[in-house]
């Protein structure tokens, strides 16, 4: 069956108190959205269509870089959630198949879920809801079941005392017959406390007209939204204690888990070794059997099978550890291919750069990318020997099995098999420094008596 995903990411967040929309909140690296687009796409879905309201432009703007493909709605004014998700509907005229209805800030449904109430879907009901029995129900709504029919949801502030004693809550998360729920909003009205349109109002009408309508549960914490930055808090810590025991449990050494950071697209094969403190930024994979040492930070970058990173490295975006390599402590790349067995062992910065397999490149070793305007590219051979100290000042290509000798500074390209000597010849001058100093210390002298200072 066709789906159509629809994600609402129109509210406010006043109680974020916050300047940037919820939705962009950062969890696990990436914006609270993402999280929703990723559990969205468990349901295959032929359509995405997202909802903006608070912030709409922003919000635009990230989704076209988080999913092209999404068509995005606008809520000029938030008027419940029946009402946003009725914004959908005439980009949705005609359209046969299921309607599944995901929120920009609840993050952690899982796929099995969505599969889950995908079959009971398609097991003969018209619509089925996510539920989850709350140990605090408190402010969730309600749904009241007769035998495994939902027959209504009721908003806790609209609920009977009865209706209050029900521990079975209602997540928001819907998916239904895009036949069905449409024409149900059309009949929405707002007899509510809050004078909304609420989408949990179309069960009972739903039910009104025979329709079935089931219910699948879940835990409480899959369901969990996010309104404070409170609740942003527990949600990263729940989001990491997650990864890190997926990590656990497929294989990966963590030595220090509860020190380990990671994002929410962060890939670690088995056998990887990572030490404490290690922040894995947007975008990063580690193939098995590679080695992340303590302190380090990586982002956008592939370190593959061998290779050991750190300690206190910093990889950026763009960069391609090859196996085998070494990249050593207080050494930053950027935009940079390390080929095999390439080392970069210490205080070096290695940006815009291609280095040859089992080049060496000694301490204190910069390219120098930038020119002010633009950026230049540095292109090292394969077992070249780069001096410690070696400025090399991009565009620049030192050839394979070349060297450059320590404190140079290299403009221009060096041939495959030379040595490039890039600096001043040293000077010796017998007895120079004891007289210098001896001059500096006089004057020195004169001056405290001037000033009649005692430092």
């Amino acid at each position: 069956m066709p789906t159509a995903l629809i994600i609402l990411a129109a509210g406010q967040g006043t109680r974020m108190n916050s300047d940037l929309p919820k939705v962009l909140h950062p969890l696990g690296g990436v914006p609270l959205l993402a999280h929703a687009l990723a559990s969205g796409r468990a349901a295959r879905p032929e359509r995405t269509l997202i909802v903006t309201g608070h912030g709409a432009e922003a919000v635009a703007s990230e989704i076209h870089t988080l999913e092209p493909g999404a068509e995005i709605v606008h809520q000029a004014q938030q008027l419940g959630t029946g009402h946003a998700v009725a914004q959908a509907a005439e980009a949705l005229a005609g359209f046969a198949g299921d309607i599944l209805i995901l929120y920009g800030d609840t993050p952690f449904i899982r796929a099995e879920t969505i599969a889950r109430m995908q079959n009971a879907r398609q097991s003969g009901h018209d619509m089925v809801v996510l539920g989850f029995n709350a140990r605090e129900p408190g402010r969730y709504g309600r749904l009241v079941m007769t035998g495994d029919q939902l027959e209504r949801i009721v908003e806790a502030k609209d609920a009977t005392p009865e209706e209050r004693a029900i521990s079975l809550c209602n997540s928001g998360v819907m998916i239904a017959d895009a036949k069905v729920i449409m024409p149900l909003l059309e009949r929405l009205e707002p007899y509510n406390s809050s004078g909304e349109y609420y989408l949990t109002d179309t069960v009972a009408l739903a039910r009104g007209e025979g329709r079935s309508v089931g219910v699948v549960t879940c835990d409480e914490a899959e369901t969990l939204g996010i309104n404070t930055r409170r609740e942003l808090a527990r949600a990263e810590a729940l989001f990491q204690e997650r990864r890190r025991r997926d990590a656990l449990d497929n294989g990966v050494t963590l030595t220090a888990p509860e020190t380990v950071f990671f994002t929410l697209d962060t890939m670690i094969g088995r056998d990887a070794l990572i030490e404490p403190h290690v922040v894995f930024g947007p975008g990063v994979t580690v193939e098995s059997g590679a080695h992340v040492r303590a302190f380090s930070h990586l982002e956008g970058c592939h370190v593959s099978r061998g290779a050991v990173v750190g300690p206190y490295a910093r990889l950026r975006p763009g960069t391609e550890i090859a196996e085998n390599a070494r990249i050593g402590n207080f050494v930053e790349v950027k935009n940079a291919g390390i080929g095999d067995g390439a080392k970069v062992n210490h205080l070096s910065y290695i940006g815009d750069a291609q280095v040859g397999e089992a080049a060496n490149i000694g301490a204190g070793t910069v390219t120098c990318n930038y020119d002010g305007v633009m950026k230049h590219r540095t292109v090292i051979g394969a077992r070249a020997f780069i001096g410690s100290d070696t400025m090399l000042v991009a565009p620049v290509r030192v050839g394979s099995e070349a060297m450059t000798a320590s404190g140079s500074v290299i403009t221009d390209d060096v041939p495959d098999g030379a040595l490039a000597i890039a600096r001043t010849r040293q000077q010796v001058k017998p007895g120079f420094a004891r007289r210098l100093m001896q001059k500096l210390r006089t004057a020195r002298a004169r001056l405290d008596r001037q000033t009649g200072s005692t430092e």
